[in-house]
Parts: structure tokens; sequence; C-alpha cells
């Protein structure tokens, strides 16, 4: 989770990355807390099905959601909130954080959250480009537009 200013109030983004650095998913969120963890694993689950094993910081809300989620669904995740099993969420932010730590901060929200949208699509598609050999002939832009349509 990376704490993102706008009006001089700070919002949070979750992100979800697998085993090979691929982004799952990723929210902006105004508050950090139980609710808002849960929402964004609801939603990470939702769209790529449930994990075998989360690994989480030492954020107790994150914890609490996790566990909240296994339950409601009556499903056993191996939950890992261990400091140094979460570098490789931490490297993949580094990415995320070059980018907006330029940034004075944003106007209102939802500006916040569609230029952050765009961040991670590009993100996505560089990595996806680095990984997938028929993608290194495009450009990002053709990727982009091939996506678009």
């Amino acid at each position: 989770m990376k704490p993102i200013s706008s009006k001089g109030q700070w919002y949070y983004l979750y992100r979800a990355v697998n085993k090979a650095g691929q982004t799952i998913d990723f929210l902006l969120t105004k508050h950090r807390d139980t609710k808002a963890a849960k929402r964004f694993l609801s939603k990470a689950i939702r769209a790529n099905g449930l994990p075998e094993t989360i690994t989480i910081g030492g954020s107790a809300a994150n914890k609490a959601a996790a566990e909240a989620v296994c339950q409601e669904r009556d499903v056993t995740i191996e939950i890992r909130q261990t400091k140094y099993l979460n570098n490789q969420v931490e490297q993949d932010h580094r990415g995320i954080k070059r980018i907006t730590r330029s940034m004075l901060g944003f106007k209102s929200f939802r500006s916040a959250q569609s230029t952050l949208i765009g961040i991670e699509l590009v993100y996505q598609l560089r990595k996806t480009s680095q990984v997938n050999p028929e993608a290194k002939d495009k450009t990002l832009f053709e990727q982009f537009c091939s996506l678009a349509s």
C-alpha cells in the first residue's frame, strides 16, 4: 500500500502482485482500514480467483481483512505476514513510486484515480513486453491501442 496526496489529504493505493511479478489488481481508497482492505481483497479474488497464499506486510487491517474473506467464503488460504516475504510487492511498487514521487499531488481523488489507472496500465504493458516475445515487436502505443480496441 502506498500513500498518495491530493489537496492535502492522503489516499492509499492497494496493489496485488503475483509470483511472476505481474500486477493482479489495484485500488485507490480514501481510508486505510479493514473495510478498505477487505474491499480490495474481495475485488482481486472476484477478478482472478482464489489464491493459495497471500503475503502481506505488517498491517493488522490487511491480516484481519484476509481472515474475514477466508471465513466468509469458507476457504483456507495461507496468510503470510512477514516483512521480508513482501519484498516482491515493494519492488513492484518502486516503478509506481518513481513516477508519482515527482508529481506534486493531485487536484482531486478522481484525477488521482484516473492518472494511476493510466500509470498502472503502461507499467503492466512494459512488464508484459519483457515477458511476451510477441509484444517485443510492438511499441507501447501499439500495445495500448490493441487493448483499447
